[in-house]
């Protein structure tokens, strides 16, 4: 049963202690996210039996940028499988920043997670489609059914996004020349900035957590969004590369799967449970938000939720 006290006092309590911690800057390479307003923090929580909790700016739309690449993972084992991910896309870390080419080099042009941006580009390339707005179109559709709500590209972000991606341009580049590109490079391209353009909020995010803490069924709508088989395998790409270079530390401190974004989202999740949203702007060095990795940590430590602990130890 939910203990709807201790998680109401749990995310008021978070959100009073650390929605103002300093420390941190916006991300500055996107131009739309370097005037999003710093002094934002929102936190929520939303649990397997749909109840939802949230405090500060948990309703404010922010771009959901790099946990886009959850969405995409998820789509894409909903029609090839577990199996074929893995064979084609990877299920390891990189060891190295998230947009990082050398990692390609290194692994003969394998992305070796989906949760990075060459792994989220060939995510995409796996998916069916004909052509690139069909692929578009399946991609915001997996987004929005596990948000519970139709979500929205944002014109100004993805304009934003669209002219400043050259990095990964010649990343899709260099997956076609290896064969790890399943369609058109250009066309993954695209589809990919557009993917992490679309605008969501804190409740949204921790709606999404809270889907696959609930073995695919939205907890919120009641829709079967993914089969239950395939939330083991998204769980375990998000803690082994969720949080980029920081994944094994919040593994290690937290103890839950998670992902973060540029934008300032950050969900981490309670398979069983549901799970735990924070946003604010300002990113550490790593590219993670500073205050939503102090709520959500100071949440799930407070109600005792830590995927690696041993119950009535």
């Amino acid at each position: 049963m939910t203990d709807t006290q201790a998680i109401r006092a749990a995310v008021a309590a978070a959100h009073a202690q650390h929605g103002a911690d300093p420390g941190g800057a916006n991300a500055s390479y996107i131009p739309y996210l370097a005037s999003v307003p710093a002094h934002l923090a929102g936190l929520a929580v939303v649990t397997v039996d749909g109840q939802v909790f949230e405090a500060g700016d948990a309703r404010y739309e922010f771009a959901i940028e790099s946990i886009s690449k959850v969405c995409t993972l998820a789509a894409a084992l909903e029609q090839v499988g577990p199996d074929v991910v893995r064979e084609k896309i990877g299920a390891e870390p990189t060891g190295l920043p998230f947009n990082s080419v050398m990692a390609l080099e290194l692994h003969g042009g394998k992305p070796l997670s989906p949760l990075v941006n060459a792994g989220a580009m060939a995510t995409a390339s796996l998916l069916r489609a004909q052509d690139v707005e069909d692929r578009w179109r399946q991609i915001l559709s997996m987004q929005s059914r596990l948000a519970g709500r139709a979500l929205a590209l944002s014109d100004e972000v993805n304009r934003s996004e669209q002219t400043t991606n050259f990095h990964n341009r010649a990343i899709a580049w260099l997956l076609y020349s290896a064969g790890t590109m399943y369609c058109e490079p250009m066309q993954a391209c695209d589809v990919y900035t557009r993917q992490c353009s679309t605008l969501i909020t804190a409740v949204d995010l921790a709606t999404m957590g809270a889907t696959l803490a609930a073995g695919g069924v939205n907890p919120v709508t009641r829709e079967r969004v993914l089969a239950a088989a395939n939330v083991p395998p998204i769980l375990a790409e998000m803690t082994m590369e969720g949080l980029y270079d920081s994944s094994g530390d919040w593994a290690y401190t937290v103890g839950l799967p998670g992902k973060s974004g540029v934008g300032g989202g950050l969900v981490a999740v309670m398979p069983g449970w549901g799970a735990i949203a924070g946003f604010s702007p300002p990113l550490d060095e790593v590219g993670n938000s500073v205050r939503a990795q102090a709520m959500v940590a100071q949440v799930a430590r407070a109600l005792g939720l830590n995927l690696y602990r041993v119950p009535g130890a």
